[in-house]
């Protein structure tokens, strides 16, 4: 048995911004009013590019950083939760797109916590034997299932993807991906909502904040203890970027002070299963992760399901 690792990330978002003073011009809202709840500044509205347009332009970066060419995939993996179609799949859709000769491919939806969800299962393939090399993506159009007259949600989701190649370490090798942490509370699944042949999203904000914000440090620490990491050694931590209260709540009881903590947020809204990739790739485009680097990624969210592993830094 062998493990894996992260070998390039990418990422994809669509080129019109949505501001929040744009956002007062169709709701009763204002850039403060925004801001004070949940931080975010702007975020990324998709016009005619589909699900599967967002995805492929992440991919394509992940697998041109990557160093490896189409026909070296043997899985594809896709975390989406905006799917317009049911056959073929995402993950499929993807790989003609990109040319990848008969891979094993599926799409995986557990909203907010999907990439780590993917992650894990990609993981899993190569520790198996299933898989050498694989292409993990989160991809969303959550702008599809917006109200827009409806300001409690319409201010906070936005669309974008992210991408990661994952392949398998040599043997004896330390893994580039650590064990996952993962699990649902079904008891609560009514708190986010997505639902309807013309699907709408909705959530219940208050009871999300606060299971988000008492629930997710202790499970966290506990990833990072499954991992063999003390929290105080980690260099990154990427929380599904929900809102900035949550993830400074969290952060602030994680106790990893040397952490960089992602705030994509702010820029990017939150973009579900897209929101862990596509904040990583772009610390690590930044410079502010390097390559080793033990970093946290932890999504929570519709389900309410969640997942999270320690990674390496490509």
């Amino acid at each position: 048995m062998t493990g894996s690792r992260i070998v390039a990330l990418g990422h994809y978002q669509p080129a019109k911004v949505l501001t929040n003073e744009d956002l007062a011009t169709l709701v009763d809202t204002d850039d403060e009013w925004i801001r004070s709840r949940v931080g975010i500044r702007q975020r990324h509205i998709a016009e005619d590019e589909t699900l599967v347009d967002l995805a492929t332009e992440a991919a394509q970066k992940a697998l041109a950083a990557s160093g490896h060419t189409a026909a070296e995939i043997d899985l594809v993996v896709v975390a989406t939760c905006t799917a317009v179609e049911r056959s073929p799949n995402t993950a499929c859709a993807v790989a003609a797109r990109l040319g990848i000769p008969a891979p094993a491919a599926y799409d995986i939806n557990t909203v907010c916590s999907g990439f780590s969800y993917a992650l894990a299962t990609a993981d899993h393939a190569i520790r198996a034997g299933a898989a050498r090399r694989a292409l993990v993506i989160g991809a969303e159009r959550m702008s599809d299932t917006i109200d827009w007259t409806d300001r409690s949600t319409c201010v906070i989701f936005a669309d974008g993807a992210g991408a990661a190649v994952v392949e398998a370490q040599p043997e004896g090798a330390e893994p580039g991906i650590g064990p996952v942490v993962w699990g649902s509370e079904p008891e609560k699944s009514e708190a986010v909502t997505i639902t309807g042949w013309k699907p709408v999203i909705s959530q219940q904000g208050q009871s999300v904040f606060r299971w988000a914000t008492t629930q997710i440090a202790p499970l966290a620490r506990q990833t990072c203890e499954k991992a063999g990491i003390d929290p105080r050694e980690l260099k990154g931590f990427v929380a599904h970027q929900a809102n900035l209260r949550i993830i400074d709540a969290i952060a602030n009881k994680l106790g990893a002070p040397d952490a960089v903590i992602a705030r994509d947020v702010v820029d990017s809204g939150n973009t579900s299963a897209a929101s862990i990739p596509l904040a990583l790739s772009k610390l690590v485009e930044r410079g502010e992760l390097t390559t080793g680097d033990p970093v946290l990624l932890f999504g929570f969210g519709g389900g309410l399901a969640y997942a999270g592993q320690v990674i390496r830094c490509p």
